[in-house]
């Protein structure tokens, strides 16, 4: 029986670049806050809090001073920053490149869409960490939509940029776009009243046709991911529609060997918050038995 593990499955380097900083700064022996989990794994997360990572959520946040505290991969408000300013706090900011280049970019058209009296749209999932650090850059102008039954929230009379958060999907993202232009016609599109930038990670949006063809090139699939990750249950589905014998785990300890028997080759993949030891931990698993 061949096993392949999915070369490009696992953490995106933004994820890696947080676990790396994680793993560094624990290291000195202090404690050491992050704000939420560092990543969509609960194995990955328990392994970080038995090198002594201590899970904060935001409420907890503001009580907190004189410490450090880990800003996740995802990125965080500006009113994060401040606190730690106003309190002593060590901020190790760990937030991908590319998302931090999108605040920017959110902050900057917001300040445009002020002198017009425009909106700021941001395609994604409403309350995401991510889209809360975008939504932070400018409350008051940011909407957000998670799909075309939520786009009654814009005014299309008036100005429009739009963004994505970085792990949606490209083509949904491209109908959004195409709609809201169909709706800002009988306002008259005159140049510059909608701009839609494509802020999606090209790490993450490639990952969807490269595991279709991963998964079909194999008789068996065994998917890992935690059950609470939206990008996990996005890639399971691109998995289990390329092959039907495809099965979802959460755990090592959740695979079940009977899945092989008698089969050819089996393919282990994963989300972008899956750790590359639990795939690892898998083949392991079939391999023995």
């Amino acid at each position: 029986m061949r096993i392949e593990i999915d070369s490009r499955s696992g953490f995106c380097f933004g994820v890696v670049h947080a676990i790396r900083a994680a793993e560094e700064a624990l290291k000195a022996g202090r404690p050491l806050y992050c704000l939420g989990d560092i990543v969509h794994n609960t194995m990955e997360v328990n392994r970080l809090k038995k090198m002594g990572l201590q899970i904060i959520d935001h409420e907890t946040y503001q009580t907190k001073s004189d410490c450090s505290v880990l800003i996740r991969a995802h990125g965080e408000p500006p009113e994060t920053y401040q606190y730690a300013d106003e309190n002593n706090i060590n901020l190790i900011d760990a937030t991908c490149p590319i998302v931090l280049r999108l605040q920017q970019r959110v902050g900057l058209a917001c300040e445009e869409m002020k002198q017009v009296g425009g909106q700021v749209i941001i395609f994604g999932k409403q309350g995401h960490a991510e889209v809360v650090g975008l939504k932070g850059q400018c409350p008051e102008q940011v909407i957000v939509v998670s799909g075309e039954d939520e786009l009654n929230k814009i005014d299309f009379s008036k100005p429009v940029r739009m963004f994505a958060q970085t792990t949606q999907d490209i083509g949904e993202y491209k109908t959004l776009q195409d709609e809201i232009l169909t709706r800002m016609k009988p306002y008259s599109l005159t140049p510059g009243r909608f701009k839609a930038t494509d802020s999606i990670c090209r790490q993450v949006s490639k990952r969807a046709p490269e595991l279709a063809t991963f998964a079909r090139a194999h008789d068996v699939v065994i998917f890992a991911s935690d059950p609470k990750s939206s990008n996990g249950k996005y890639l399971y589905g691109v998995c289990k529609q390329a092959n039907p014998n495809t099965h979802f785990v959460g755990s090592i300890d959740e695979v079940n060997t009977a899945w092989v028997q008698n089969i050819q080759s089996v393919g282990i993949c994963g989300a972008t918050s899956t750790p590359l030891w639990m795939m690892e931990g898998i083949r392991e698993k079939l391999l023995q038995s």
